[in-house]
């Protein structure tokens, strides 16, 4: 069952979203929903997700950039 949603995106995102949409013969609404779909799925498959808000950390943005973050420390 699909919920309809309305969204106001900011110009770059807006006009990234119809450069794809057009260059993919896609429709920007079914681009868009695919997109959504692709990270939802990234969050329910992050490994790292279960220790989000286990451990204390002076880091207040950990949760969003802990990819960044562990890259950085692997390159170090």
């Amino acid at each position: 069952m699909g919920h309809p949603l309305t969204l106001e995106l900011p110009e770059n995102v807006y006009q990234l979203l119809q450069k794809t949409a057009t260059q993919t013969g896609q429709q920007p609404e079914v681009l868009a929903v695919q997109w959504l779909k692709q990270i939802s799925q990234q969050q329910e498959t992050d490994p790292l997700e279960k220790f989000i808000g286990a451990f204390e950390s002076n880091i207040p943005n950990w949760a969003d950039e802990h990819d960044k973050y562990i890259g950085q420390s692997l390159i170090r």
